[in-house]
């Protein structure tokens, strides 16, 4: 009697815990009719283009959790602060073409006199239990407040280091349009924002932002989820086109023949936006190794590739820089311009940039080495 009072206690207490508005909504009414007509969608919930394991063959579950939380990489963290600038984004010139990372996959862009913002998470963590996933120290040198307007911002699908709900709730004044994947809306409509500013697209749906501007929402190969269900809501990339460059952003995705298509269909690009961190082979299907991402930016036809997804959330096995060491090794091999730049470091679109091999300095490195 008292194991099955213990086992109702726990069940009711993570149902309760599920509740908390943080966790979005699932999509309901003309969302999910809508849902229901894509043919990306099957038997209740999204599916990638091609079959898509959650692991891969010969591992499991309990391996992988077991090699998780017992057999991570003593240099899972940095040995001290990530190294940062600070831009100031609140007085840019309008002429300027910029880009700003934060770290892992959020990041600030003025093109052509507009602003995008991709992915951002400033709430120093990347999960509903905070303590599991901290941002590393030195990652968050920049607060919502010290952004300006931005006029589009993109959401590559819902998971918490992708989709944060605090930081979303804190630039909803500033936020003039959001495009996203299909389903995605439902979080942000439970969290306050106008049905109006908000833009869901399937693959290959375009939006037409006018004055040369335009976005359409590309594959990726991934899943989506807050909470026990999963893929109701689509993950994607972007198209982004100015009236002078032409970017791919991408979100989480495994390699896959999606990269040519996109290349094929919209390239090529002036800059590529991929991320090289979070693998492992355990979920190589749904995360690219970073030889893969290099690869991924030649498929794509990018003149330049920024690899992203790392440097602010230990989310793998791997060795916190493992991600860009191997990135710029691939990249010399295979000829690809790479933009490593310093958290919060400007970048200009169509100037030169110089970078330093921050992830290297000695004081970043394990004590045992």
């Amino acid at each position: 009697m008292i194991f099955f009072i213990v086992a109702a206690l726990l069940v009711i207490s993570v149902l309760v815990f599920l509740q908390q508005p943080s966790f979005g909504r699932a999509p309901s009414g003309a969302r999910l009719e809508r849902i229901q007509k894509s043919p990306n969608y099957r038997d209740g919930q999204f599916q990638n283009e091609s079959v898509t394991p959650d692991l891969a063959e010969g591992t499991s579950y309990w391996k992988v959790f077991v090699k998780f939380f017992f057999g991570k990489s003593k240099f899972n963290t940095p040995a001290s602060p990530i190294p940062s600038q600070k831009t100031d984004l609140l007085h840019l010139r309008p002429d300027e073409n910029v880009l700003v990372w934060f770290g892992h996959s959020s990041y600030f862009m003025q093109i052509d006199g507009k602003t995008f913002l991709v992915d951002p998470v400033f709430s120093g963590s990347a999960s509903p239990v905070r303590f599991t996933t901290p941002s590393f120290k030195g990652s968050d040198v920049y607060a919502v407040e010290e952004f300006p307007a931005i006029d589009y911002l993109l959401l590559s699908h819902d998971h918490w280091d992708h989709l944060d709900y605090e930081t979303i709730l804190k630039l909803k004044p500033k936020v003039g349009q959001v495009v996203t994947g299909l389903g995605t809306g439902e979080h942000l409509e439970r969290w306050g924002y106008d049905p109006a500013v908000i833009t869901e697209r399937d693959w290959y749906e375009g939006v037409d932002l006018g004055s040369g501007f335009g976005i359409t929402v590309t594959p990726g190969r991934h899943f989506s989820g807050r909470g026990l269900s999963r893929n109701r809501a689509l993950w994607v990339s972007f198209v982004l086109r100015t009236p002078t460059l032409k970017v791919f952003v991408g979100g989480d995705s495994g390699y896959d023949q999606h990269f040519k298509k996109i290349g094929a269909q919209f390239g090529p690009f002036d800059l590529a936006l991929l991320e090289c961190g979070q693998y492992n082979e355990a979920w190589k299907y749904i995360h690219m190794m970073p030889e893969e991402t290099v690869t991924a930016a030649h498929d794509l036809r990018a003149a330049k590739l920024m690899p992203v997804h790392w440097a602010k959330f230990s989310l793998a096995l791997h060795d916190w820089n493992e991600p860009i060491q191997r990135a710029v090794a691939e990249a010399h091999k295979q000829n690809m311009p790479l933009l490593t730049p310093l958290i919060g470091q400007k970048v200009d679109l169509k100037g030169p940039n110089t970078f330093r091999n921050w992830w290297s300095e000695a004081r970043l490195q394990p004590e045992y080495q």
